[in-house]
């Protein structure tokens, strides 16, 4: 019976290709699904392992202008062991927003702030909170190294013996080109300098008063964090040198700024000095004259009434 039963499917399937074309979809099916597993398998682990490696670059690029690894305080505070200092929840809703943080007065969020001059921390372009748990975990490793590459800062604190604050300027300026092509300051910022810049970014001529010194003014230009120089500079980065040149631009400006205050201050005491002094002169000499006001009326009527006997 079932070779009969074999014998008329054969035939009746050989007679119908539709029948044949359905039963081979049908076959097919089950091997199409697990390949589109397969397929989404291969495609979501190398994603989450390239996210993994890339968090080097990504710190690189986003978080070493502000901070080492070992290597002591720039603008923000060093990294290394952070996860000893808050726990990973606290770390990772600040690395995410920390504006939002500072809106919400959280004390250990304003103390940062304090600590860095008022500085705010930038909010990263792209941060999510599983980002910013790999980051901890790429710090916590960075942290059990010897020496983490992200401890070494290029950059002195001291300025340079040949500091050329004129080269300087002409590169803020715009009269020297920068060596990869990038954009001026002057397209953007304003300084000290006679010539009148771009109100896109802040005025640089104080900004030693709100970044702490030549290093961290250093690394902050070897990787903006900001998103508008961010994106301009990643494609042309300042080189070293030029970096230095700039920075004993804003130095001398900073010191041509106190040296100013001082001088309005000398000044304005010299000012203050020779004005009561002169205020106390006059009112001795006034005082002289009115004593004597009346003398020239006074004494004839004094030597008349003598006369008459009533003195």
């Amino acid at each position: 019976m079932k070779r009969v039963s074999s014998f008329i499917a054969s035939k009746f399937f050989k007679a119908n290709p539709r029948n044949r074309l359905k039963t081979r979809k049908r076959q097919r099916r089950p091997a199409v699904g697990k390949f589109s597993i397969f397929l989404a398998t291969a495609i979501i682990i190398p994603l989450n392992f390239v996210e993994a490696r890339d968090i080097a670059g990504f710190f690189r690029k986003n978080c070493k202008s502000c901070h080492t690894i070992g290597g002591g305080k720039l603008i923000g505070p060093d990294l290394k062991d952070v996860s000893a200092r808050k726990d990973r929840d606290w770390l990772i809703r600040f690395i995410n927003d920390p504006v939002a943080m500072i809106k919400a007065n959280d004390p250990y969020a304003l103390k940062l702030q304090t600590e860095a001059n008022g500085v705010i921390m930038t909010p990263v372009a792209g941060m999510t909170k599983e980002r910013a748990g790999l980051i901890l975990d790429f710090i916590e490793t960075e942290s059990k190294l010897e020496e983490s590459e992200f401890a070494e800062n290029i950059f002195s604190e001291e300025p340079a013996e040949d500091a050329d604050p004129i080269l300087g300027n002409k590169l803020f300026s715009g009269k020297v080109r920068l060596n990869k092509g990038g954009p001026s300051c002057i397209s953007c910022h304003t300084g000290a300098g006679p010539e009148i810049g771009g109100s896109l970014g802040p005025d640089l001529n104080s900004i030693f008063q709100r970044l702490p010194g030549r290093r961290a003014i250093s690394a902050w230009l070897s990787a903006p964090p900001t998103p508008t120089m961010g994106a301009v500079f990643e494609k042309y980065p300042l080189e070293p040198n030029e970096i230095r040149l700039l920075v004993d631009l804003f130095e001398a400006w900073n010191d041509l700024d106190r040296s100013y205050n001082h001088d309005s201050f000398m000044v304005w005491m010299t000012v203050i000095f020779y004005g009561l002094g002169g205020a106390v002169v006059g009112l001795v000499v006034f005082g002289g004259f009115w004593d004597k006001r009346f003398r020239s009326v006074r004494r004839p009527l004094i030597d008349n009434a003598k006369v008459r006997g009533k003195f």
